[in-house]
């Protein structure tokens, strides 16, 4: 069976309508989204109601859930103050006008859907607001993955695509079960191989091109193919210009490029948790 998963559509009509299509063509039996369908782009009800209207399993990401609960933003999801101002400006704009119906669907959004052997989150199973990196440590992403129970974890949230595989890993740990216990165990396991897959993104790709990204995963033959999809961007750069968002929003997503919001640590992890 073929699973389309895409992720981080972000209010952009156009690049969903077309990523739609492009399902379609690929002949996909089952779409999964990881959320952040608002906020920079124009049209963030639209993009709900299309969502909802094909009744796509989806999980809440960062924006989905600022937009609910108010504007909480940690560092790792605005790492530079250029990139807060901006969000914050995108926030205040979504947030008047987005429809009431359409916050209620947000706020009952889950976290994590697991279907099968696959475990799908926005950005990771700790937190919406988490990037798993492709350079991220080895011993956190594995752990990450082995969180969910899954072998397979689909994230977004980076806006870059990519697919991480973590080979057979044999774990020793030194484990003291309490106080009483005066020697620590030694305990060893191996870890099965698993896959951390990013979708990028559909409304805001940030991999040098405008083209829109997700994920073709097919289960009986267990590839994963990184799809990119061209639409008319120029049309929804006008869109962001007529409704009154920031024009930095329409350059950043003519060149598929926002240098100043990526994480300036690789390393950093959210502290914050769910």
């Amino acid at each position: 069976m073929k699973i389309a998963v895409m992720s981080c559509i972000h209010g952009n009509y156009e690049a969903l309508d077309a990523v739609l299509r492009d399902i379609d063509r690929q002949k996909a039996e089952k779409i999964f989204c990881l959320g952040d369908l608002v906020g920079y782009g124009p049209f963030p009800s639209n993009v709900v109601e299309m969502v909802r209207s094909l009744d796509i399993p989806t999980t809440q990401g960062c924006w989905d859930e600022d937009i609910v609960e108010g504007l909480n933003s940690c560092e790792c999801s605005y790492p530079s103050m250029l990139a807060e101002k901006r969000g914050r400006l995108a926030h205040e704009w979504t947030n008047e006008h987005i429809y009431p119906e359409t916050k209620e669907y947000l706020a009952a959004l889950p976290k994590v859907i697991k279907h099968d052997n696959l475990a799908f989150v926005h950005g990771s199973p700790q937190s919406q607001h988490e990037y798993l990196l492709p350079e991220l440590d080895g011993f956190i992403a594995l752990e990450r993955v082995l969180s969910t129970g899954a072998d397979m974890l689909f994230c977004g949230h980076t806006h870059v695509p990519y697919v991480r595989t973590l080979d057979v890993g044999h774990l020793r740990l030194l484990v003291r079960t309490g106080a009483e216990v005066p020697e620590a165990e030694m305990r060893e396991f191996n870890a099965p191989l698993k896959r951390i897959v990013n979708v990028g993104s559909v409304g805001e790709p940030r991999h040098g091109r405008p083209n829109a990204t997700y994920v073709i995963y097919d289960t009986d033959s267990d590839r994963v193919t990184l799809r990119e999809v061209e639409y008319d961007y120029q049309k929804t750069c006008a869109a962001i210009i007529e409704r009154g968002l920031p024009a930095i929003f329409a350059w950043r997503l003519a060149k598929g490029l926002e240098f100043a919001e990526r994480a300036d640590d690789a390393s950093h992890l959210c502290e914050r948790g769910v």
